[in-house]
């Protein structure tokens, strides 16, 4: 009976027209692929290892890669298997960026969103705040905050995140701009709903895409900075490590022994580059213009 009438599409989402378009993104999801790998590599890998990642191997020091003796990425300075070493300061590193990128996103987006909602002469007075941050020296703050209250894990956690928020800031606070002029967004007002719970109940659900995407494009970024400030010798400290603290040790060994510089340095670029991947394929993805045209 109704073989001659047209069947009716159901809408579809935003986020399901995001994932499709980042399905078909081959870029993105190999990186994402890659990603998953690592992190399971970094999570269960040093676990699974015949060498823990901090005892010494007294007959094999600043020994190359071998399947003889199991140590498939060679042997540290100090006869410590590097296979385990590298997954070890794996997890360091993306949980640095991890846990400092929600440090910054929570600041960030609390900041921006109210700058931008309430508006008038207090949004002008938070973002000069954050315009006078801007002007400080980001990596000189860090190392301040590493030399005055020691070198703790933790505390690499909360500088980065604390001082990494700027940028969230700056974005939330455009999108809630824009955000606030919208009909539903009048609509609360007019119920008398409060400030406070417009803000969380529909002007930070609508900015999720945003943040998704500046969550891939920091986590990178953060794990530059710890990278840097372990290479320093400001970051994790022994016996701990991470990724920028094994590149830190591979360079001082690197015409003896450039294995302990190449696969360190390999899986933080590759890492890196995924992240990167993944942030454009998400960008495009949500931007409606570019789904548009496909």
């Amino acid at each position: 009976m109704n073989a001659g009438k047209p069947a009716i599409e159901a809408p579809r989402s935003l986020w399901s027209d995001a994932g499709h378009a980042l399905r078909r993104n081959r870029a993105a999801m190999t990186a994402a692929c890659v990603l998953g790998l690592l992190a399971l590599l970094v999570v269960f890998g040093p676990a699974l290892s015949p060498w823990q990642f901090d005892k010494p191997d007294w007959e094999h020091i600043a020994m190359p890669p071998t399947l003889a003796d199991g140590h498939l990425f060679g042997t540290d300075a100090l006869g410590r298997d590097l296979l385990s070493r590298t997954l070890h300061g794996g997890r360091m590193s993306l949980l640095v960026g991890l846990v400092s990128t929600i440090v910054s996103l929570v600041i960030g987006i609390a900041w921006g969103a109210t700058a931008g909602f309430i508006g008038g002469r207090t949004d002008r007075i938070m973002m000069r705040i954050v315009d006078i941050l801007y002007a400080l020296p980001f990596m000189f703050l860090v190392i301040l905050l590493m030399v005055l209250f020691g070198r703790q894990i933790v505390l690499i956690f909360v500088a980065i995140g604390a001082i990494n928020w700027l940028d969230m800031a700056r974005i939330v606070r455009g999108q809630t701009l824009g955000l606030k002029q919208r009909e539903f967004v009048e609509a609360a007002r007019v119920s008398g709903v409060g400030t406070a719970r417009i803000i969380l109940r529909h002007i930070v659900p609508n900015l999720l895409g945003v943040v998704v995407i500046y969550v891939t494009l920091t986590i990178p970024q953060v794990i530059l900075v710890e990278s840097f400030l372990s290479f320093l010798g400001l970051g994790v400290q022994e016996p701990m490590t991470s990724w920028g603290a094994l590149v830190s040790e591979g360079a001082q060994e690197m015409e003896n022994a450039p294995w302990m510089l190449v696969f360190p340095s390999l899986f933080l670029a590759i890492t890196l580059f995924c992240f990167n991947f993944l942030g454009d394929g998400l960008r495009d993805a949500l931007d409606p213009r570019d789904r548009s045209r496909t």
